[in-house]
């Protein structure tokens, strides 16, 4: 099976600009190509798993990557998928995140040894430009209409409110595929489906620059530049993977335990398990099947500690099962349990807030429905009313709260 087969079959590909010239170069080999990464934040979430494991996987076949961490198209903000404008961060706090998010993209590629990634910022590039500059530059071959019609910009228009300032964003990544191709020989760009509009804008701008400097030594010979979009990481109700009770789930380990990014993937939907595993492991798909089908309690620890290993290392995946199997030998110490960052004050709480306070559920309704199915417990304890009153322990700091068969929650009170 070739590269290429093996990709569409995984479900990894969802948009070609030119599908039978990008399967034959996958299929090739040493391809040279990148994925962008503007540093919103300090860490990567759950939404960039899928597109760093997929350049993990180029590189382990042979192709070339190059990983844009952007911090000049920060400045702007990409307004995909926003329905109001992002927040604007100063430039301190986004070189910030950029060193952040370098230290977790070589996680996932290797930069030294046998055909290195590189990471590259933008800023180096678009820095050096006047506004003037580059609206005559690039801007002239942006047509205001086509841009609008893209589905970032058009859902904007559509909420009633799009600033001129995130009307430069597309020229901006646009012209990173340009300076990428120009200085290192990327051909192509690999992002989210939801970056499509943004990357054809790129393949478009390379034809219309090369046209524009026909004249110019070279440029009748220039390659095509070509464009792959990867799935969004939905689950089979359509939804964004890594909500979590507490928030976004984090690649850095500051911001979600190595446990809790553990849990998350292991609690998935069953339905969501064997596309799981076909994104983000190399176990042929046939096997993936015949797992999900037997035996979906063993599929899904597979799957789970293959993705934590991917994120962590093999290390933290130890640790983390061997947590794991400590919490469910004796679940009464809490020791291993993934703490909530609320607080109670007091020596009582009522349990409904407690379990809604910490996080632990969306909706007192929720709780309610978890004690009526005998779902609910505080240091192994069966909670049977939601009047019940939770009491400060005399011998230690914490309470243990359990939902469900396999869900823990260490809370502390102050």
């Amino acid at each position: 099976m070739t590269l290429s087969q093996e990709l569409k079959q995984r479900g990894l590909t969802a948009q070609f600009s030119h599908e039978d010239e990008i399967c034959e170069l996958l299929d090739k080999g040493g391809v040279k190509f990148y994925i962008g990464f503007d540093a919103t934040a300090d860490s990567l979430h759950a939404g960039s798993f899928l597109q760093l494991a997929m350049m993990r996987r180029l590189q382990l076949a042979g192709h070339k990557p190059h990983a844009l961490l952007g911090t000049g198209t920060t400045l702007v903000g990409d307004p995909s998928g926003k329905s109001d404008m992002r927040q604007m961060l100063t430039r301190e706090k986004i070189q910030f995140n950029f060193d952040e998010v370098k230290e977790v993209a070589k996680r996932f590629i290797r930069t030294d040894g046998e055909n290195p990634a590189i990471i590259v910022n933008n800023a180096d590039w678009t820095n050096k430009y006047t506004y003037v500059e580059f609206m005559r530059h690039v801007g002239v071959h942006f047509n205001i209409n086509t841009m609008l019609a893209a589905e970032a910009y058009s859902s904007r228009l559509e909420e009633g409110g799009l600033t001129f300032l995130e009307m430069g964003y597309m020229p901006m990544q646009a012209f990173d595929f340009v300076h990428l191709y120009d200085t290192y020989g990327c051909t192509l760009q690999i992002g989210g489906s939801d970056q499509w509009g943004n990357i054809v804008a790129g393949t478009a701008l390379q034809r219309k620059m090369r046209f524009a400097e026909m004249e110019g030594p070279g440029n009748n010979d220039a390659e095509e530049i070509f464009g792959l979009t990867c799935p969004l990481l939905l689950t089979s109700e359509g939804k964004k993977m890594g909500k979590t009770e507490s928030g976004t789930l984090w690649v850095a380990r500051e911001r979600t335990t190595v446990f809790d990014f553990y849990q998350y993937f292991y609690n998935v939907d069953d339905a969501d398990v064997e596309m799981l595993l076909r994104f983000f492991t190399s176990i042929p798909v046939e096997e993936i099947k015949g797992l999900c089908r037997e035996d979906i309690i063993k599929a899904k620890q597979t799957m789970a500690y293959k993705i934590t290993e991917l994120v962590h290392g093999t290390e933290e995946a130890d640790k983390v099962l061997e947590a794991v199997r400590s919490l469910f030998a004796d679940d009464s110490t809490g020791e291993n349990a993934p703490q909530s960052d609320y607080v109670v004050e007091g020596r009582e709480i009522n349990v409904v807030d407690l379990f809604f306070n910490a996080g632990f559920i969306e909706t007192k309704s929720e709780m309610r429905r978890l004690i009526k199915q005998n779902g609910a417990s505080v240091d192994g304890d069966r909670v049977s009313s939601p009047d019940h009153v939770v009491l400060k322990p005399a011998d230690r700091a914490y309470v243990l709260l359990k939902k469900g068969k396999k869900n823990f929650m260490k809370v502390r009170f102050g």
